[in-house]
């Protein structure tokens, strides 16, 4: 996994400050890891917690769910191409969306909220707990059940 490390204030009050003040305490963080595998990294996801919240995350990319701020410069599918892709792109982008929503559908209307906050929009649990209004420390445990059956929808567990 590529590393983005940066210093942050640690603070008392609110967020971390991105430039730390002189004679304050700071730590460096990894800006490029999600919330995802901060999880699994200190022991809150099983392996296959974390196999499946990628697979979601991967087909969430694939089907290019995200909002788009440019046109796609993809090159056209030439006859006689190469025999390993045998779905033209937009094929893939929808067999990506159907496995997509079969997943978030597997996970439940209960569920699929904090699912999709934090293993697709890339948020952390404590800013999906307040977001979707919920009790703190609650969010942790309703996404390792959404992530169980996401698990189980991708064949992982």
């Amino acid at each position: 996994m590529k590393q983005v490390l940066a210093e942050r204030e640690l603070g008392t009050e609110g967020p971390l400050r991105r430039t730390p003040r002189r004679g304050r305490r700071s730590v460096t963080v990894n800006l490029a890891e999600s919330p995802l595998a901060w999880l699994h990294a200190r022991g809150h996801l099983s392996d296959v917690q974390f196999a499946a919240g990628e697979a979601l995350r991967r087909d969430w990319e694939r089907a290019q769910l995200a909002p788009g701020v440019t046109m796609r410069w993809d090159p056209v599918r030439v006859q006689g191409g190469s025999s390993d892709r045998a779905l033209h792109a937009t094929e893939r982008q929808i067999a990506a969306h159907q496995r997509f929503d079969g997943a978030v559908a597997a996970a439940g209307p209960g569920l699929s909220d904090v699912l999709w906050r934090v293993v697709c929009a890339g948020e952390s649990l404590p800013d999906a707990e307040r977001a979707l209004e919920w009790p703190v420390r609650s969010g942790k445990l309703v996404l390792r059940l959404a992530l169980d059956r996401v698990a189980t929808f991708y064949r992982l567990g």
